[in-house]
């Protein structure tokens, strides 16, 4: 700040506690007279305009965006520094002409390196915008209807690119909106799934602060679940057996092998692999601990508020409802292997994913402590 002679810093909206550390210490030593603004370019509607308070589900907060769609899902304004009449530090024209140093930026960084890196996925804005082309024309069709089974490719595989800010949701469903206009049901679905369910996960972590523990449950579900805690599981697995993918079920185990090779697991099979989390862990405190750090750990969108509502929906209930009680699971919705036969060829996945396991990818050895964070 001193160095540049900076007039103000400006930082982008996480409502993830580790993030909010950052900034509050970064604003600890600002000097005097100096703004930290914070802008909340994660999500098309601000998380604090879309709702004043937590949301329930879906079903409450999808108005309350789509009435502010027409005024926040609109181009931005081009920001022109000259209109501000402030002069410009040399060391920002040094510092704009200087190469980045690549090696020494990855050598500051305190990171699991045993995870290694993927080749599917290439970084960059300029890489964003061309991903998002290739799913409009040739996925946008199927995502309406082919979304849910892990054999099609439907997904838009976009939200590396929207966790790391390398794109915006707003600027992803801008261009899903105009040039995907022959595909109204994929639009639709889209703008529902990138807007209206990514928000609603940064409303319970805005909202939430115990958005990654039981204790961010509904009462409903926690009591269910506490009641049902001790019940006796059919497997037990270690977070070992887990993370290694070892478990006697096939699907299970390809959607973990999935995650570990690639950084990546099929929305469906995400939902039911930390459900089935549930199931062999000793404790449902211990199974959501679990589901946290294997998705931090390996998947590229992991460390997002739509990962921990995501494992959150899966274990304890959040944006769901009480289903008929059961072992284990309490009132919490159950998924079964069944379910997902009638769904979309097992088999198939399973089988294309089992023979992935020993190909090269992001695949670590397994880590004995869980770091949730």
């Amino acid at each position: 700040i001193a160095k540049h002679h900076a007039a103000a810093l400006v930082t982008d909206f996480s409502p993830l506690r580790v993030p909010i550390g950052w900034k509050r210490a970064v604003a600890d030593k600002l000097p005097a007279g100096v703004p930290l603004f914070e802008v909340d370019a994660h999500n098309v509607v601000p998380v604090w305009v879309a709702s004043p308070k937590l949301e329930v589900g879906a079903r409450t907060i999808r108005t309350k965006i789509t009435q502010k769609l027409p005024s926040w899902l609109v181009e931005m304004p081009r920001f022109d520094p000259g209109s501000l009449g402030l002069p410009r530090a040399k060391s920002i024209d040094e510092l704009a002409s200087t190469p980045t140093d690549w090696e020494a930026t990855r050598a500051s960084l305190e990171v699991d390196r045993s995870v290694g890196e993927v080749t599917w996925c290439e970084p960059g804005t300029q890489a964003g915008l061309r991903a998002t082309r290739d799913f409009i024309e040739t996925r946008l069709k199927l995502f309406s209807s082919k979304r849910n089974d892990p054999n099609v490719q439907a997904l838009s595989d976009l939200s590396p690119y929207l966790h790391f800010g390398q794109i915006s949701a707003q600027r992803m469903a801008l261009m899903v909106k105009a040039e995907g206009k022959k595909h109204g049901d994929g639009v639709a679905a889209f703008l529902e799934e990138s807007i209206v369910r990514r928000e609603l996960a940064d409303n319970f972590c805005f909202y939430q602060p115990a958005y990654d523990s039981l204790d961010g449950a509904a009462g409903w579900a926690r009591e269910s679940l506490q009641l049902h805690a001790a019940d006796k599981r059919e497997y037990v697995y270690t977070l070992e057996q887990l993370e290694g993918a070892t478990t006697h079920e096939d699907i299970w185990n390809a959607a973990q092998i999935q995650m570990r090779t690639t950084g990546k697991m099929h929305g469906f099979m995400r939902m039911y692999w930390a459900k089935k989390i549930l199931e062999w862990s000793e404790s449902p405190e211990e199974a959501l601990r679990r589901a946290i750090y294997l998705n931090d750990r390996y998947s590229l969108d992991g460390r997002d508020p739509n990962g921990y509502v995501g494992c959150g929906w899966a274990i304890m209930g959040v944006h769901d409802m009480g289903w008929a009680e059961r072992t284990v699971f309490g009132k919490i919705r159950y998924m079964n292997y069944a379910g997902c036969k009638r769904k979309f060829d097992i088999k198939r996945y399973a089988a294309k994913w089992s023979s992935a396991a020993g190909s090269s990818g992001i695949v670590a050895p397994p880590c004995k402590k869980p770091r949730v964070g």
